[in-house]
């Protein structure tokens, strides 16, 4: 096994509070220099929310805001320029902070079927509604994502770039629990293969990149996650289930890694460092794996996104994320 980071490492999923980009990413340099990442700051409204931001890498599709959310628009306006313009400037300022980095650095996008989910059609379907549409939308942010890859790459020159896709909405999808955009009724279960095809679309179109596919619900489609192509899979540890565990041994048995998310992603009192550790021994333990794969395959998160978190929590977090990862790697040894 080769992953693009080094033993015990910990990172990020996503999001941060607040609105300064430069100010996020020194915390995200500082607490996380094994593995850090892009923060997202949904604060600053539509456009740098989960769905806005990667809809403003779809190609030649262009959306704006409604009452009930996101949808397609006959053309670019306010709404689009709106979700370019932050990530412009987050990619400036990722420049101007980080352009010596010059180890693993991971980016996020929202993946095709949450992004389905998520954007309304202009009539007021939900696009996961209509087979076309979601392949049109998943052609698009295929390209989209390819060119903000490369756009990455440029600017971190020496860096290795991680993508990581996020589909919180994927088991919902598959079970054909995505309400209608009424909400009186849900909308048909999506096949797992047309799902895994989609999602592979995106992985491939990417190119040599190490993709991460993170999914902080429950269900986690693990084996279609791994055919799609996925390198490691990240997850809220509390919302997996002792069920799960045969599907988890056979992720961490294909050479898949695994980002695990223990450390509450709202503000809380943390355990001691010990507390925090145990649920990731206690699963390894639990599948029988050697306990020096651990630290080599397994990075520590935040249980998902730290929006919702004050700044004295978020570096707070981060620091139990990396302690609780060098914990985990010493003991290994």
């Amino acid at each position: 096994m080769s992953f693009p980071w080094g033993v015990g490492s910990a990172t990020g999923v996503g999001s941060y509070p607040g609105r300064d980009t430069a100010e996020a990413l020194r915390i995200v340099l500082g607490e996380l220099p094994e593995l850090p990442h892009l923060p997202e700051l949904p604060a600053r409204g539509p456009g740098a929310d989960l769905i806005g931001r990667s809809a403003g890498l779809l190609v030649d599709l262009a959306v704006h805001v409604e009452p009930s959310g996101w949808r397609f628009s006959d053309r670019p306006g306010r709404d689009t320029r709106r979700s370019l313009d932050h990530l412009a400037r987050d990619l400036d300022v990722l420049e101007e902070v980080a352009h010596a980095h010059d180890g693993p650095f991971k980016i996020q996008v929202c993946g095709p079927w949450t992004l389905a989910a998520g954007i309304e059609l202009r009539h007021g379907d939900r696009a996961l509604r209509d087979p076309g549409a979601v392949r049109d939308l998943t052609a698009s942010l295929a390209e989209g994502v390819a060119r903000h890859v490369a756009d990455v790459r440029r600017r971190l020159p020496g860096a290795r770039v991680l993508l990581q896709i996020d589909e919180p909405a994927l088991p919902a999808a598959l079970a054909g629990a995505v309400p209608t955009a009424s909400g009186f009724s849900r909308l048909r279960a999506v096949e797992a293969p047309l799902a895994e095809d989609g999602l592979r679309q995106v992985i491939e179109a990417a190119g040599d990149v190490f993709t991460v596919v993170h999914c902080c619900a429950r269900r986690v489609p693990y084996a279609l996650l791994r055919g799609a192509g996925a390198g490691a899979i990240s997850v809220d540890l509390r919302l997996l289930p002792g069920r799960d565990d045969d599907a988890v041994g056979e992720t961490i048995d294909a050479g898949v890694g695994l980002f695990l998310g223990v450390v509450p992603g709202t503000d809380t009192a943390l355990p001691a460092l010990e507390a925090s550790a145990a649920p990731v021994r206690e699963l390894w333990r639990r599948l029988g794996f050697p306990a020096a794969r651990l630290a080599e395959q397994v990075v520590i998160t935040p249980a998902c996104g730290l929006a919702e978190a004050s700044p004295r929590y978020v570096r707070a977090a981060l620091k139990r994320c990396r302690d609780t990862a060098r914990m985990l790697y010493e003991a290994a040894g």
